[in-house]
């Protein structure tokens, strides 16, 4: 069985209520438990762009030869500019996986992207393709180009305290200082 030990993490700044226009995105590039880098981008508020601008992000970034994998913390980056997890595996030939902390409400998330949404009856569809969210160890996850047991391997790998892994944790709180000025809050 494949071990990955060059991840990138990526993670989404906070943004308020209301609020159009770019997020801020940041990458964690990880070897083992060590931070060898940050990438930073934007995606589109409930936008269409967010698997082809982080598939630019890591080609363009000078750790693309070395990376193994893509995480993602949750399917959706900027409110619901969800991320086509099928695309970025077939532009970078890795395997990604997405990681939440609970199971979310897929029926509520149908309904806001059918009904709130422009192009949710797509975005819809691109969770769909994924298929359900699968339970490993402490948080579910969903995955294109790995096996469950690989998907376990990796969460416990790169997970040190609580639930979430370290390029998960550390992009997510590297995201929050960007805006705020400082990090906040769970992951």
């Amino acid at each position: 069985m494949k071990r990955f030990s060059n991840v990138i993490g990526f993670d989404d700044s906070p943004f308020p209520v209301g609020y159009t226009g770019s997020v801020t995105v940041v990458g964690t590039v990880y070897a083992r438990l060590q931070l060898n880098g940050v990438l930073v981008g934007a995606v589109e508020k409930d936008g269409l762009d967010a698997a082809e601008n982080l598939v630019t992000l890591v080609k363009e970034s000078k750790f693309a030869q070395n990376v193994q994998l893509i995480m993602l913390q949750g399917i959706a980056l900027a409110g619901f500019n969800v991320v086509d997890a099928f695309y970025m595996h077939e532009q970078l030939e890795l395997p990604i996986l997405v990681v939440s902390r609970r199971r979310p409400d897929m029926t509520a998330i149908r309904d806001a992207l059918l009904t709130k949404i422009r192009g949710g009856a797509e975005k819809w569809a691109v969770i769909e393709r994924l298929g359900p969210m699968e339970k490993v160890r402490r948080v579910y996850v969903q995955r294109v180009g790995l096996e469950l047991e690989q998907a376990d391997e990796v969460i416990k790998q790169f997970t040190v305290e609580g639930r979430i892994p370290e390029p998960l944790r550390t992009a997510h709180l590297i995201a929050g200082a960007i805006v705020e000025g400082q990090s906040r809050g769970r992951v």
